[in-house]
């Protein structure tokens, strides 16, 4: 699911956009590139702080978009280098990889933790 290229853009710092909607009405929060954790699977972990809005949207509706690229990653046609990724969340308040996370995120409450559904190249 998570091509080279996918894996060259988080290797690079860039913004990652979460987005997610409930109520009819959507919510975007930011984080890193470099917060993303790929997990075994189609899975990504990302450590959360804040993000409480994005939490209350997800008791709603599991649904997430993220966008996030690097402008030093070859791309399709030039430099810059963009995916757009949908999946599932829910938030890990403990457990291994909660445990693992904090080893590594110290600043973190809870972990987003995405089922990716599909991963497609946008730029």
């Amino acid at each position: 699911m998570f091509n080279q290229k996918f894996k060259e853009v988080l290797g690079k710092e860039g913004v990652v956009s979460i987005t997610s909607w409930a109520d009819n009405q959507g919510h975007v929060v930011n984080t890193w590139n470099s917060y993303l954790v790929v997990a075994d699977g189609n899975r990504l972990l990302v450590p959360a702080y804040g993000m409480r809005h994005t939490e209350k949207n997800i008791l709603k509706n599991p649904q997430v978009l993220l966008t996030l690229g690097s402008k030093e990653v070859e791309g399709h046609r030039s430099p810059g280098a963009g995916f757009l990724v949908k999946g599932t969340a829910t938030y890990l308040a403990e457990g291994t990889e909660y445990d693992q996370m904090k080893e590594k995120f110290s600043f973190l409450t809870r972990v987003l933790a995405i089922t990716v559904t599909s991963v497609i190249q946008t730029i």
